[in-house]
């Protein structure tokens, strides 16, 4: 299944967001991060990093899916690459979620 995955913003990245993948789930929505004021660098990471975990999580367990449907196909080769994936988005995870705390702290 394809699907678009378009994040509309009202703040600039400097890159798009338009891609699509083959997959299972439904990634479009759009964010409004208008205030009456300007957002601190912050309030702006922690809303970009809170996003990144969920938008990293969802592409681990596609990653993970697919394995298992490459493995199941007889393609062992492309399941233990996706798998490395996998564990790798776990690491951005973790890293996002570390910087996510960080700024609880600071």
């Amino acid at each position: 299944m394809s699907h678009d995955h378009d994040h509309d913003h009202d703040h600039s990245h400097g890159h798009s967001h338009d891609h699509s993948h083959d997959n299972d789930h439904d990634h479009g929505h759009s964010h409004d991060h208008s205030h009456d004021g300007e957002m601190s660098m912050e309030e702006k990471l922690a809303t970009l990093l809170s996003h990144w975990v969920d938008h990293n999580e969802s592409h681990k367990d596609n990653y993970l899916s697919w394995a298992d449907k490459a493995r199941q196909s007889g393609l062992a080769d492309i399941a233990s690459s996706l798998r490395e994936a996998c564990r790798l988005s776990g690491e951005v995870t973790r890293a996002l979620e570390k910087a996510k705390n960080a700024l609880g702290k600071s």
